[in-house]
């Protein structure tokens, strides 16, 4: 074989090492964050091969510290409420911050035609009970027919009471044909003890819904809100409520302001966060630091403009007016996310990745999310 020759097989068997190496790196799965306290896959197809896939995540942390976990399980395709005659409600619960957890546990097991979808959960810090809300569709009898139910749990989820069917009290009967939902994720309890909630029209806009008596009964606020497709509210400090919305094809988040319970709106868009159009969470974390007491507001989502990648969570020091650049989770796929502040003080969160192939819980120390440079200000004395 000649010089020449030679050189051209080599450098063809280097072309060759080099184009299957960036192969490799282009399928290798990206990697969790380094750092996370815990991490763990709560559910995927691979835990019961009956399931197509587990969508839709929601996370809470009962008022005794034991975290609860709900999810749809969808059964014969990964389609939403109204492609799908098989969806049923399975959680897990941990009594040690995430370390473990209990098994599958399925507390909304319908017959095949009826499917529950899209769960989502309050904790009264009053009473202890857990409310997890959830639409249903009977798609033999009412196929298109969106229903809003409500169980309820007194024993940090241990145990569920039978579904109340609260769509009398929250949606107008004119909406009855509506594509009408009880949004995913968490509500949230206000200071004064309500109990406040998101609810999507998309033909009549977003409405917020509560109560007053502790989930004994429930009420619309009619006050549309647009845009808004699911969407997270929280009370701010001066008592103020801001809903924070997802808004399909515009690349950002929007924000509506309330200061006076609901009646009236102030929205705007939200640049700095920047969203595909998908589920996100905002949550408040509140810690006392020297006697003193600092509130912050965390948001997590797919922070892509377009695609539903980089799950990343980010800190709000003056009640969402401007945000950090924030901490990325996961850079690959990922998508819907629900957050919680865990009783020793970590901060928990439960997302969809890799295509909807895992639900992760991951949890991690505020110090850790801030690199050590969690803001704080000391206030001067007088």
């Amino acid at each position: 074989m000649s010089i020449w020759n030679m050189k051209r097989k080599l450098l063809i068997l280097g072309l060759l090492f080099l184009s299957s190496a960036h192969i490799l790196a282009q399928n290798k799965e990206p990697e969790l964050a380094e750092g996370l306290t815990e991490v763990h896959d709560l559910f995927n197809t691979s835990m019961n091969p009956a399931v197509s896939c587990y969508r839709i995540p929601a996370i809470v942390t009962a008022t005794n510290g034991d975290l609860v976990v709900a999810i749809d399980e969808r059964v014969p395709s990964c389609n939403d409420l109204r492609g799908s005659g098989d969806i049923n409600i399975v959680i897990r619960r941990s009594q040690d911050h995430g370390k473990s957890w209990s098994e599958i546990e399925k507390i909304v097991d319908l017959p095949e035609g009826k499917s529950a979808s899209d769960p989502s959960m309050i904790v009264d810090q009053v009473t202890s009970e857990i409310f997890l809300f959830y639409n249903f569709m009977d798609l033999e009898k009412e196929p298109g027919i969106y229903y809003l139910h409500v169980i309820k749990s007194s024993d940090h989820g241990k145990s569920w009471s039978e579904a109340e069917d609260i769509t009398s009290q929250i949606a107008k009967s004119q909406w009855h044909k509506d594509f009408k939902f009880i949004t995913s994720g968490r509500g949230i309890q206000t200071r004064s003890g309500k109990l406040l909630h998101c609810m999507v029209n998309l033909d009549h806009g977003l409405h917020l819904f509560g109560s007053d008596d502790h989930g004994k009964s429930w009420h619309l606020i009619d006050t549309a809100l647009k845009p808004g497709n699911e969407s997270k509210v929280v009370e701010l400090e001066d008592g103020r409520w801001m809903v924070n919305c997802r808004a399909n094809g515009r690349g950002i988040r929007y924000v509506h302001v309330s200061s006076d319970q609901g009646i009236s709106w102030d929205s705007r868009p939200e640049p700095e966060l920047i969203d595909p159009g998908c589920n996100g969470s905002i949550i408040r974390y509140t810690s006392t630091i020297d006697g003193y007491q600092l509130s912050r507001l965390l948001f997590s989502n797919a922070k892509m403009k377009k695609g539903r990648e980089n799950m990343t969570v980010r800190i709000s020091y003056d009640e969402g007016l401007s945000w950090t650049e924030g901490k990325t989770i996961y850079p690959g796929g990922s998508a819907y996310s629900s957050l919680t502040v865990l009783e020793n003080g970590d901060i928990g969160l439960f997302f969809e990745k890799n295509d909807y192939t895992e639900n992760v819980f991951v949890s991690f120390s505020l110090e850790w999310l801030t690199d050590g440079a969690d803001h704080y200000e000391k206030p001067q004395k007088n």
